[in-house]
């Protein structure tokens, strides 16, 4: 593929150090940055300045998957993934390659990777494709997959993007040693504490996946008994909202899902974890939000439940948003407006035990429903249904605003392990060194002058790091 190379250089971590130590921007003796942190502070600023990567010679993706055996749910995924265009460009220009740090090799991801090339050929080679080896090998890695049985779209999800990042993780040999000894923050920010948390689990598990995917849960715990607060940080790749019931026919918004989502729950002694302070299990209350949003947000609306003997499937409508969904709401008191817009989503049609799933996806002229081998454009009006199963939103990045206020809070979370008294020495110094302190960081930003923002964040990284 041209220039695919030197795209995927360019886009790594080492090749930004190279460039700017060649500029005369950082000095070389330091230029060995953490991917990532890199990858994490930097991910908003390349995204703005995302019109000046170059750009891929590809078909229009209007290709269908062959069903090899009940594999609609298969199908359905892999298409609203070949349409994550983050990850799709990933694939198609081979990055992995230049980033793979596991010990295992990518076979699931070249086989993953083949699918997509098959999927958007310049050449319009294939009217379907056969995703028949990737799916072998993906059975292989998780045999619960094996057979013909019915699965479910939204559990391969979640399988097939853990084993994607297992092999292609950047950090693959930092071992879990157990429980991890709890660590203190005294009198210290929410938001330090939730950036230290994100970057301890960047330590050891680093990848495209993450980059794209990945988020962080804020879980907030009150006990009734002495009114102490606790507060735990999780990492998710989806949402799995529950869908509220009715008593009469009518459909729910997606609105109404997330507020039942974050709604306060009630907990008993027998579901409440051990209180800190009391050091026994009392009742209490627990919130749920996002502290940290991720580029591609999966929404799950959670239409299977359990019931005395049985699985049951909610039939209720939900509406939700084609542009501007706006999860502001569900995050920090002061995040702003969050905006997202749907690309892709993943629809159930029948019942628990004689189901089909199809994909929506958005195309340059409209969408286009994916049945299998069946590619045919739908109506915007057509993709509200009772069908609608995992909702794929990408989130906009069309001013600078969103990303400007996660590296503003990187650059006081990034010192959050320093003293005091060393946070104060080490402002002081910096802005002595660099001449220049985040007033100036955001007027760059404002003006769009990328470069020199991409220079004076990694000056600002590299500080931090050796501070």
């Amino acid at each position: 593929m041209p220039g695919a190379t030197r795209a995927t250089m360019e886009g790594t971590c080492q090749a930004l150090c190279r460039t700017l130590v060649s500029q005369k921007a950082i000095q070389r003796e330091t230029a060995d940055i953490s991917q990532s942190v890199l990858y994490t502070s930097l991910m908003g600023l390349l995204l703005v300045a995302d019109k000046e990567k170059e750009q891929l010679n590809i078909g229009n993706g209007q290709v269908g998957l062959r069903n090899v055996g009940n594999t609609c749910f298969l199908n359905s995924v892999v298409q609203c993934l070949s349409h994550t265009r983050g990850l799709r460009d990933y694939c198609l220009l081979r990055a992995y390659v230049q980033e793979k740090h596991s010990r295992e090799e990518p076979e699931l991801m070249e086989a993953f990777s083949k699918v997509l090339a098959g999927l958007w050929d310049i050449n319009g080679g294939d009217t379907v494709v056969n995703p028949g080896r990737f799916y072998t090998l993906f059975k292989d890695a998780v045999p619960y997959f094996s057979g013909y049985s019915q699965q479910d779209a939204q559990e391969f999800l979640r399988f097939l993007l853990d084993r994607l990042h297992t092999e292609i993780n950047r950090r693959p040999y930092v071992r879990r040693n157990g429980l991890e000894p709890e660590q203190k923050y005294a009198k210290i920010r929410m938001e330090e504490e939730a950036s230290a948390m994100w970057k301890r689990h960047l330590e050891r598990d680093d990848s495209r996946i993450v980059d794209l995917f990945a988020g962080q849960l804020r879980s907030s715990l009150h006990c009734s008994v002495c009114s102490h607060y606790s507060t735990t940080f999780d990492v998710f790749c989806d949402l799995s909202l529950p869908i509220p019931k009715r008593s009469t026919a009518g459909g729910v918004s997606l609105k109404e899902c997330l507020d039942l989502f974050s709604q306060e729950e009630k907990l008993d002694k027998e579901n409440a974890p051990m209180c800190e302070r009391c050091k026994k299990r009392t009742e209490s209350t627990k919130r749920l939000s996002i502290q940290r949003f991720p580029q591609v947000i999966v929404i799950h609306l959670n239409r299977f439940a359990m019931s005395r003997y049985s699985i049951c499937k909610s039939t209720v409508c939900v509406s939700f948003p084609l542009t501007n969904l706006n999860l502001g709401p569900y995050g920090p008191a002061d995040c702003g407006p969050i905006l997202y817009d749907l690309y892709a989503m993943c629809n159930h049609s029948g019942t628990v035990n004689m189901g089909h799933y199809t994909a929506s996806c958005l195309e340059d002229n409209g969408w286009c429903c994916y049945n299998d081998s069946s590619v045919y454009p739908v109506s915007e009006n057509q993709l509200q249904s009772n069908q609608a199963y995992v909702l794929f939103y990408q989130r906009k990045n069309s001013t600078v605003r969103n990303s400007l206020k996660e590296l503003e809070l990187f650059g006081y979370n990034g010192i959050v392990g320093l003293s005091p008294d060393r946070r104060r020495k080490w402002r002081k110094q910096e802005k002595k060194r660099v001449g220049l302190g985040w007033k100036g960081f955001k007027k760059r930003m404002r003006t769009n002058n990328c470069e020199s923002a991409l220079t004076e964040t990694c000056r600002l990284l590299l500080s931090w790091q050796t501070s």
